[in-house]
């Protein structure tokens, strides 16, 4: 497909589907957006790790050709004020696999979030953030060591759908008098109106991936998160779903939560994965109390979105915290956190967050190896207290560094 502004690197390979899986050749093609604010700072540090994580790695037999996409304020000086151009979409649909750095949301007006726009036009169905604690990272938590969970967080539909409509509008004095005289439900006047899907389908694929990425990766159980206490018939809904996939699609390798007490007196038999579910209020307390119970959580979209904020909160902040946005095949990794504007190009944030997803990103891909090389050379630099601001501020005897500086030490290390 030709482009308009996007380059394709001559030097590089599709990623390809063959059958259902990823075939990914030794010169990968990977998209990158930049993103706004501390995107460049980070971006620029975490490429430069990668890079050098797959050198000291493979030895040149295996080498990223990356290729910049827009979307953001850098896309919108290049495509006359468009923030996400629709050749961006196309990019990640022919080359599966990329990463970005934070995108500008606006609160309360202006464009819709361009994160919940690649989601959505992607249908990039599971937001996937793993959670664990490095030591050296400092931490409210007590055993920071216990929290070691990854969240599949349903990324199109729940309130993030977008259904709404504004109080005082002719659309929203339409529903409203439908949902009173024809439907019987009561609310105040004036209020805004949202509605908020949860469907079978979504449910079902979105339990599915994380089922199947805890047999993949040895990991013991799978929660649903949910409210279904109160919203039945779609939180409630969806609990009832995880447990249908489970049984429908997975019913050799899991168990529920009664089975284990009921069939096997709470000693969990080898090989079985336990699915159980808990409310999302008391999931919050319990990831603080007792966070070595839980390994694989499955959410819909705005419980799954507070969820993984709170834990990132345990184990360091959302500085280090990673997350992909995952379709079938479609990959998108991205820092999870905002774009920092004061902070844009003072070359002093954490990279962390953006780094740690592109690890994710080499573990998708089947680059193992040099994934685990920056986990440990990242380690090896804390231990070394060699921290930017954000921890330095928190450490003691700490040698806070510029962002720059951190990916050297960081590479040093490997």
């Amino acid at each position: 497909m030709a482009y308009d502004n996007i380059v394709v690197p001559n030097d590089g390979e599709k990623v390809t589907v063959v059958g259902d899986e990823l075939k990914v050749p030794d010169n990968p093609i990977l998209a990158f957006i930049e993103g706004d604010g501390i995107g460049y700072d980070i971006m620029t540090a975490s490429k430069r790790i990668w890079d050098a994580a797959v050198q000291a790695t493979y030895g040149g037999q295996r080498k990223i050709s990356w290729m910049e996409i827009y979307a953001g304020e850098k896309a919108s000086t290049i495509y006359d004020g468009n923030y996400m151009p629709e050749e961006t979409f196309d990019a990640m649909r022919e080359f599966i696999v990329g990463i970005k750095g934070p995108l500008t949301t606006p609160v309360g007006g202006g464009f819709r979030s361009l994160n919940v726009t690649l989601r959505q036009v992607l249908d990039l169905y599971a937001c996937v953030r793993p959670v664990r604690w490095y030591e050296g990272v400092p931490s409210p938590m007590k055993n920071p060591q216990d929290v070691n969970m990854v969240i599949f967080r349903e990324n199109t539909e729940d309130v993030y759908a977008g259904i709404e409509w504004e109080a005082g509008t002719p659309e929203n004095e339409k529903l409203a008098k439908f949902l009173r005289e024809e439907m019987g439900a009561t609310f105040f006047e004036g209020a805004g109106l949202g509605i908020k899907p949860i469907s079978a389908f979504g449910t079902k694929r979105l339990v599915a991936k994380a089922i199947q990425y805890a047999i993949d990766e040895g990991h013991d159980s799978v929660t649903l998160v949910h409210k279904g206490n109160i919203q039945k018939f779609t939180e409630g809904a969806f609990r009832k779903w995880g447990y249908e996939v489970a049984k429908e699609r997975f019913g050799d390798y899991t168990i529920t939560e009664q089975e284990l007490w009921d069939d096997y007196d709470g000693h969990q038999p080898e090989g079985k994965i336990v699915i159980k579910d808990r409310i999302a209020d008391i999931m919050f307390q319990l990831s603080q109390l007792r966070p070595a119970e839980f390994s694989v959580l499955a959410a819909p979209n705005l419980n799954g979105d507070y969820l993984s904020d709170a834990l990132a909160a345990e184990v360091g902040g959302m500085g280090i915290a990673p997350g992909a946005n995952i379709a079938d095949h479609i990959g998108l990794f991205e820092a999870t956190h905002g774009t920092a504007p004061k902070y844009t190009n003072l070359d002093k944030v954490n990279p962390g967050s953006l780094l740690f997803s592109g690890v994710m990103m080499l573990e998708y891909i089947g680059w193992r190896e040099a994934a685990d090389k920056i986990h440990t050379a990242y380690q090896k630099t804390l231990a070394q207290n060699i921290v930017t601001y954000d921890f330095a501020r928190q450490m003691d005897d700490a040698k806070e560094v510029k962002t720059s500086e951190f990916a050297s030490a960081v590479i040093a290390n490997l």
